[in-house]
């Protein structure tokens, strides 16, 4: 064997092998889950009591459906995670974060919207569910067209 073969086999092994370790800690259910109360009820094990120490920054009205942004943050202490749901949404769960205790708690993306929706953020900190709710009025595109 030599060497351009030997590294070519090693290289496809790799990324086999990172490739199956990312999948299999990839939440299924919970990004195919359809009804947004089930789904909050997965993600935070419970009923997640409700928090004014979340900030959910987000337009009140996106013209573009497409593309909203929406950032989270808070000021709760020991943060692990924090979930974004659109209720209105096919597809309820956009983003999951994992958080290390040394991160600051505030994350930010851009996501589609069917239509007028709450958007939901869940925080796990503390061994704890909290949620926040923000409601965004969308006028066209998003999810359908």
């Amino acid at each position: 064997m030599d060497r351009r073969t030997f590294l070519t086999a090693g290289l496809g092994l790799g990324t086999l092998f990172v490739a199956g370790s990312v999948h299999a800690a990839w939440p299924k259910d919970a990004f195919e889950a359809q009804e947004s109360g089930a789904l909050i009820d997965m993600l935070a094990g419970s009923k997640p009591a409700p928090s004014d120490a979340i900030t959910i920054t987000a337009p009140d009205i996106a013209e573009n459906g497409a593309v909203v942004p929406i950032s989270v943050s808070t000021t709760l202490e020991d943060v692990t995670r924090i979930s974004i749901v659109v209720e209105q949404n096919p597809l309820s769960l956009t983003s999951t974060y994992d958080l290390t205790p040394d991160s600051v708690p505030y994350v930010s993306t851009r996501v589609k919207m069917l239509k007028t929706s709450n958007v939901v953020a869940l925080v796990e900190a503390g061994g704890k569910s909290y949620s926040g709710v923000r409601e965004v009025k969308v006028t066209i595109g998003g999810c359908g067209g």
